[in-house]
């Protein structure tokens, strides 16, 4: 028998490794790198310095926004002298004298109402040399309207703060010292106060 053969191959044979067991581990990849922040090659005064940039910005933002929320638009109403009559010319012509309480872009309120009323003696003329003119208190119109006036503000001219020495105020002064309770419209249809301070006849009188 040849044995040469068998010792050939026997010796050429080469035991393969089982495929069949557990994969051999692969090399990890070095996922545990320190992960740092993009400031951290920065400086230490790079980031204080940054901080307080922010909080700067942040104190600056916070108070622009309470002053426009504080704030007010400017109006016309803080050059009224709430102490004062006021005077308010229309663009009509015609002039109110009171108390200015509300002024803003929209309306002005007006009270303790009055207005100057001439009471010609020639029908045909109405010069000054011949007129009555009057300050005449607002409420016993015919209408029988309170003493309040809401003017447009489209409508007003300009408006002025008068001196307590003018005759306006003083014939509003006389008034008042006439009539303290106020004018009765029982006795008077337009009771008034001429403008150099005496008090005008009434227009209708009632006796008692």
């Amino acid at each position: 028998m040849d044995f040469s053969n068998r010792s050939a191959q026997s010796h050429s044979f080469q035991p393969t490794a089982a495929t069949g067991g557990t994969a051999a581990p692969q090399p990890a990849n070095n996922k545990s790198k320190d992960k740092k922040s993009l400031l951290s090659g920065t400086p230490k005064w790079y980031k204080l310095t940054l901080a307080a940039f922010v909080v700067v910005g942040v104190l600056l933002l916070l108070a622009v926004v309470g002053v426009l929320y504080t704030s007010k638009p400017e109006t016309q109403g803080k050059y009224v002298d709430s102490s004062k009559l006021q005077a308010v010319f229309l663009n009509s012509g015609q002039v109110y004298f009171g108390n200015i309480h509300t002024l803003n872009n929209q309306y002005v309120v007006l009270g303790n109402v009055y207005y100057l009323q001439s009471a010609s003696t020639d029908a045909t003329k109405t010069t000054a040399a011949n007129s009555n003119i009057s300050l005449v208190k607002l409420g016993c119109e015919l209408h029988q309207p309170y003493d309040q006036m809401v003017i447009n503000r489209d409508q007003v001219t300009f408006w002025e703060n008068l001196k307590t020495d003018g005759q306006v105020a003083k014939a509003v002064a006389d008034f008042k010292t006439k009539y303290p309770n106020g004018q009765q419209c029982s006795t008077a249809s337009a009771a008034g106060t001429n403008v150099q301070g005496t008090a005008t006849t009434p227009a209708t009188t009632t006796k008692p």
